[in-house]
Order: C-alpha cells, then sequence, then structure tokens
C-alpha cells in the first residue's frame, strides 16, 4: 500500500513538473507595444481616423508586426486612444524604429499627437 501511495504521489509530482515547464516553453516570445495617446487641441475625428488606420495597415508594411489593435474601449490618465501593436520579437520592435513603414505611419500620427506614453511587455 505504501509503494501504491509513493508512486501515485511520485507520479503527481512529475506531472506537476511537466506542467511548469510545459507553461513555460509556451509562453509567447512576441513583444506587446502599448501606446497610450492624448491629441493636439483642434485635431478632427478624420484626422484621428487616419492615424488610427495607418496603423491598423502596419502589418502589411512591415513584418515584424503581427496584429494592431486601435479601438480603445477604455482609456484613462488623459489620454484619448490606444494603439496596440504586437511584435514577432524583440528584434523586430528594434528593428522598426526608424523603419520606412514607422516613417510613414508617423506623417499622420505625429502633427495631431499631444503626447503619449509607451508601455513594451514581453515573457
Amino acid at each position: 500500500m505504501k509503494k501504491i501511495a509513493l508512486a501515485l504521489l511520485t507520479a503527481s509530482l512529475l506531472a506537476f513538473g511537466a506542467s511548469s515547464a510545459s507553461a513555460a516553453d509556451t509562453a509567447p516570445k512576441s513583444v506587446i507595444h502599448v501606446v497610450t495617446v492624448a491629441w493636439k487641441d483642434g485635431t478632427t475625428p478624420d484626422q484621428i481616423k487616419a492615424a488610427l488606420d495607418g496603423a491598423v495597415a502596419l502589418p502589411a508594411k512591415y513584418k515584424g508586426i503581427t496584429r494592431v489593435w486601435v479601438k480603445s474601449i477604455k482609456v484613462q490618465g488623459g489620454k484619448n486612444n490606444a494603439i496596440v501593436m504586437e511584435f514577432a520579437d524583440e528584434a523586430a520592435l528594434k528593428a522598426y524604429t526608424d523603419s520606412p513603414a514607422q516613417k510613414e505611419w508617423y506623417k499622420a500620427y505625429l502633427p495631431i499627437r499631444k503626447e503619449s506614453t509607451t508601455f513594451d511587455i514581453t515573457n
């Protein structure tokens, strides 16, 4: 009976260890780039739409961006919108800086941006 109990305990511990290792192995390596933005006074809804549409178009223009979200449901801290980009990895995020895709999007975004805060998150 003791052998059976010991075998069950050992199996349980091994299963727990395997599930913990597998959770770490399956954690995404992508980087989530979160930008909260306040628009300049006088910015029109069409200008905001153009900036957000430009962000949505980025994955087609820069292969390192895999997804973009622009529909802000709740925004705090004096900001108007949040823009979220998912990059394939940290290298893709770093290479995006000053890329042609970023420069093109900035033509619509930077002239109307009053201020922004950025968070880059990964595992």
